[in-house]
């Protein structure tokens, strides 16, 4: 991966469901041992379900993993560490426009799945 704003901002949209997400790998990241749910609640003053979602989320997309002591920050390789290392610095530069492109790409998640059910008239 390039180092521009896009790409990063692309991998950001493409990995992070929401900005906890992103959050709980870096609090991940920054302190490199086992966490459980209620160390990252309580550190995030997030809710039990945004981190369990969150956490879900980091698994799927191969950052993070979780067994009986807890989450810890465990890539798959080193081309997702060192994206992860980039959206981690574009955020605390440019925190809004981070936010901007994961808000953007769940609307448009969320808009897809909804077009997805509309009724449409059939043409005669």
């Amino acid at each position: 991966m390039s180092g521009s704003d896009d790409d990063v901002l692309r991998f950001v949209a493409a990995t992070f469901p929401s900005v906890w997400a992103l959050e709980v790998v870096i609090a991940l990241k920054r302190d490199r041992r086992p966490w459980t749910s209620e160390e990252l609640v309580a550190t995030l003053r997030a809710s039990e379900l945004v981190v369990s979602k969150a956490l879900d989320a980091l698994v799927a997309a191969g950052i993070a993993s979780i067994d009986e002591l807890g989450a810890i920050y465990l890539p798959v390789n080193g081309e997702v560490d060192e994206c992860v290392g980039k959206a981690e610095v574009l955020y605390r530069s440019r925190p809004n426009k981070v936010r901007r492109a994961i808000v953007a790409a769940s609307s448009s998640s969320a808009a897809a799945f909804a077009n997805a059910f509309k009724l449409r008239r059939d043409d005669e």
